[in-house]
């Protein structure tokens, strides 16, 4: 069994973000701040089935969002009585840490900043001190609500936690801060939790005052960046995270020698990017997206769960679950929709829509044109104003272009059809047969012309 475990208290309503939602499930940079802590947790090499996470009243949102990131286990808290009572609803999974003798990671649910860095370090300290708790502590000053660390006097050690709302005007003056976040011998913890008392101005069972009962043993790890405390109480808060966040992630990326010019770009947690790639204003780039090397993208673009290749240049797109190969241009005012394929030195022009559709080497898409549920050969020429009828109402249907095929200006293919290989489709045709290779297909209605029409006049006269 895994001799490690741990508790995420993520029980709070947060009634201050005026939200549907409970706090933890609030987002920094397109990430629920809950998602932060988990997969810090997991970069730390604590399985799911070992993390308990505890929740409140919005139980089953928190439960759905979980469901997403993987097998992790939860525990109601239906009254909420303090973290001391919060840490006591997993107890079923605490005594099953203690029957190998492991140890416990307690940490905040809204806490994104708390990286797997800090929560290892802490524990090598655990471990060689053989500590029963160990608190991860910060810097901060001014140390506003945070609870204080008190040391001994005469020997600098650990001694207690107090609570903001507890403090003496002397203790108030502490800037080392309790960062949320603890290390725990299992045994230890569920020894102390049963002692724990609610006779503090909270009336709550605060788990800092465990520290007190374990203070013969007991252990701090300052963390490297006091950012690691930082949690969000409103929408303004929330704000400074997300900023925050940008500016933590945004380094990352210059590091790895990515430009990022102007402002407003916005780049979520688990995007990659090769070096020499310019990022221009206001462009988003979140998801599972992958970014080669030499790539423009932007300005006002956004890509969501895509891979994109070396050399691209992305011009005011938008672009979806999709796949882009190297050198390929598109823009400006184009949409890239799920399950798009854009194969090598791709062109797309100004106001053009792709959807599901996979598009051959060197093939150009020039302007005002939708391709949808369609397959597309290499080099084929796409003239303005074309469209693929994909869809009659009830079902949706394919188009397959041959290599080298042109198709005229404003043509409309009705599918299921095919256009054979260097085949040509005449400008202002509507095309509902197959096309055979190298043929030449005209569909245009007879010409009627009326010599000397009325409203010509009309239209004379009214100038």
């Amino acid at each position: 069994m895994n001799r490690r475990c741990c508790v995420i208290l993520a029980a709070g309503d947060g009634k201050r973000m005026n939200s549907a939602n409970p706090k933890v499930l609030m987002q920094v940079l397109f990430e629920p701040m809950l998602g932060w802590v988990l997969d810090s947790v997991k970069q730390a090499g604590i399985d799911d089935g070992q993390v308990g996470v505890i929740t409140g009243s919005s139980a089953d949102k928190v439960a759905e969002f979980l469901a997403k990131k993987g097998a992790y286990r939860t525990f109601l808290q239906a009254e909420r009585k303090g973290t001391g009572h919060a840490v006591m609803q997993a107890e079923t999974m605490l005594r099953e840490v203690s029957e190998v003798g492991g140890d416990v990671l307690v940490l905040c649910g809204d806490a994104p900043f708390m990286d797997a860095k800090t929560i290892q370090d802490a524990y090598e300290v655990h471990k060689e001190r053989d500590s029963d708790v160990t608190v991860i502590t910060a810097n901060v000053s001014p140390a506003g609500n945070y609870g204080r660390i008190k040391r001994d006097k005469n020997t600098a050690l650990l001694d207690s936690i107090v609570e903001m709302k507890d403090c003496s005007p002397e203790e108030l003056k502490i800037t080392e801060v309790n960062s949320g976040a603890y290390w725990f011998k299992s045994e230890k913890l569920l020894w102390a939790l049963p002692q724990l008392g609610d006779n503090n101005k909270s009336g709550e069972f605060y788990l800092t005052d465990t520290v007190e009962l374990l203070k013969k043993k007991a252990s701090t790890y300052m963390a490297d960046d006091s950012i690691i405390v930082l949690g969000a109480n409103d929408r303004r808060q929330l704000r400074v995270l997300n900023d925050m966040m940008t500016e933590v992630i945004n380094s990352r990326h210059y590091i790895a020698g990515v430009d990022i010019i102007g402002h407003n770009v916005i780049i979520g947690k688990d995007v990659k990017i090769a070096r020499d790639t310019v990022l221009m204003p206001n462009t988003i780039i979140r998801g599972q997206t992958e970014i080669g090397s030499g790539c423009v993208i932007g300005p006002d673009t956004q890509i969501n769960n895509c891979k994109i290749g070396n050399n691209v240049k992305l011009n005011c797109v938008q672009a979806f679950d999709s796949e882009v190969g190297d050198n390929v241009k598109a823009g400006p005012f184009v949409h890239i929709r799920p399950g798009t394929v854009l194969h090598d030195n791709v062109k797309i022009g100004d106001f053009v829509e792709v959807k599901n559709s996979e598009i051959g080497e060197g093939t150009a898409l020039a302007h005002l044109t939708y391709i949808g549920d369609s397959d597309v050969g290499k080099n084929v020429n796409f003239g303005c104003g074309t469209v693929t009828a994909n869809y009659d109402g009830l079902e949706k249907y394919r188009t397959k272009i041959g290599d080298n095929a042109f198709i005229g200006c404003n043509t409309n293919l009705i599918a299921p059809v095919e256009i054979g290989d260097n085949a040509t489709t005449a400008a202002g045709s509507t095309i509902a047969e197959n096309v055979p290779p190298g043929a030449l297909a005209i569909e245009r209605g007879q010409v009627n012309i009326k010599e000397n029409w009325y409203k010509n006049e009309l239209r004379k006269n009214k100038k």
